[in-house]
């Protein structure tokens, strides 16, 4: 998931402070993982797993197309059709894998979408070599095992499997495993909906953003994301005429960008509720502490209790989901040590609302500012995304899924602070959704960072999720 500058938290904006109230239960798809008790396609996706993280796809090194046309020969070796598997794209090492399962065609395709790319990953700053596939003490370790090759393999491993199994599908089904979403100047999926949007139109999307939350060793939800925030970062620059710093003047860049970027620090947006968040909250209290809960609830209310909110916002997650936020992430100053600084510059990331307009925040970040003679730019153009609504069959369906899988578990949209490619396709009309099945400790956020990893029955759960989800939503 997105961008360059500090998305640790993988799109599953929740609860880290959650003191879990749910009995233990016991997890009906606790098995052994060992290779030999291993099913067919459990294997085929692992195997394709090892495959995917030990091809460099970062954007530096990395090869997209390579990777594309590893999981596209696994296609035409289990029988695809060549006209339904397509790799493609604007550069030669930025492609895009596009393949189709077939179905009666009654109904409209559904699209299966993964990304390819992954962060940059220095071997010299892990414990392991991030592009070899370890499996170690319960997890699968190496780059892109949490963001995003998981479910890539297991997208590409449950449509041979249909195929195999000889699925007779209502609506065709699409899986795109694209470029450039971690960043860079070829994003796969803005690039297939201008110019090859035929492949992959569909009713509605499942992608990456949504995921079960571990916590203190319990599974506490299974999450769909349904909006995320809106990604802006502007660059304000203080200028002076400088001199010699054996004669300072109280008109010193420096100082003047440290009080504008105290001023920011200061600020908090507004608490707005979406009716996703507040889903959120209200499908959470029941399984909170009382204190927790009645504070969950008071600011589901309109208006949002603020004394509840301000209790709230000591958590951070929490806190992003509840308002816009604006953080400092970049400063750079001065050219020698022994001169009055002309320059100083700091870069600022800000996380808006769906619905709330970006220059809506920068007017706040003017008025902070308060300065007409400090200069303030976008670093790029927001691009919005307007959430998705509610589906009742999705819901439906994760929620029967998850109760099969893991009874009792509660089931709840999100917002993602993070940003994915979702949001191309929510501009393009195409409805998009979270939701993987896969329980990551909400503790031990790795994606992005170093000695990535994810549980290796998580993976395999997700496997199955995924698999019996896909039937459920294209059977008649």
């Amino acid at each position: 998931m997105k961008r360059q500058i500090g998305l640790l938290l993988t799109a599953i904006v929740a609860v880290s402070a959650i003191a879990v109230l749910v009995a233990n239960r016991p997890d009906p798809l606790e098995k052994s993982f060992a290779s030999g008790d291993l099913d067919e396609y459990q294997l085929l996706a692992r195997d394709l797993f090892r495959q995917l993280i030990e091809i460099d796809t970062t954007h530096s090194t990395g090869d997209t197309t390579v990777a594309a046309n590893a999981m596209a020969d696994r296609l035409l070796s289990a029988g695809f059709a060549a006209d339904d598997v397509r790799v493609l794209g604007e550069i030669e090492n930025r492609g895009n894998l596009v393949a189709r399962l077939r179905g009666t065609g009654s109904r409209e395709p559904i699209l299966l979408l993964a990304h390819l790319d992954v962060v940059e990953a220095k071997k010299s700053d892990w414990s392991v070599d991030p592009f070899v596939f370890l499996e170690r003490d319960g997890y699968f370790y190496g780059r892109g095992t949490a963001d995003d090759k998981a479910q890539a393999a297991i997208w590409i491993t449950n449509l041979i499997r249909m195929k195999k199994e000889g699925y007779a599908s209502n609506r065709d089904i699409i899986v795109a495993l694209t470029a450039d979403e971690e960043g860079g100047d070829y994003n796969g999926v803005d690039w297939l909906l201008t110019n090859h949007r035929e492949l992959i139109e569909a009713e509605y999307a499942l992608n990456e953003g949504g995921r079960g939350a571990i916590i203190d060793g319990e599974k506490v939800f299974n999450s769909i994301q349904v909006s995320e925030k809106v990604y802006q970062s502007f660059r304000i620059d203080v200028t002076n005429p400088g001199g010699h710093s054996s004669r300072p003047v109280p008109e010193n860049a420096i100082y003047t960008l440290a009080q504008v970027l105290l001023n920011i620090s200061a600020y908090e947006f507004p608490v707005s509720l979406s009716v996703d968040t507040r889903t959120f909250f209200e499908k959470m209290a029941p399984t909170q502490p009382a204190a927790i809960a009645a504070d969950m609830l008071a600011i589901s209310r309109s208006p949002p209790d603020p004394d509840a909110a301000a209790r709230l916002a000591k958590d951070p997650s929490l806190n992003a989901m509840m308002r816009t936020t604006c953080v400092a992430t970049g400063l750079s100053g001065g050219h020698a040590e022994n001169a009055l600084p002309q320059l100083a510059s700091a870069v600022i990331n800000c996380r808006i609302l769906p619905g709330e307009s970006a220059e809506t925040v920068r007017a706040k970040l003017t008025d902070l500012i308060a300065n007409e003679e400090i200069r303030m730019t976008s670093i790029w153009d927001a691009v919005a995304s307007n959430p998705s609504p509610l589906l009742p069959e999705i819901f439906a369906s994760v929620e029967n899924i998850s109760d099969r899988m893991w009874p009792g578990i509660v089931v709840t949209p999100i917002m993602a602070a993070g940003a994915t490619d979702g949001l191309y396709l929510r501009n393009a009309g195409i409805p998009t959704y979270g939701v993987s099945g896969m329980f990551f400790d909400f503790n031990d956020t790795r994606a992005h960072g170093m000695d990535e990893r994810i549980l290796v029955q998580s993976f395999f759960e997700g496997q199955e999720f995924l698999y019996q989800l896909v039937r459920e939503l294209s059977s008649d």
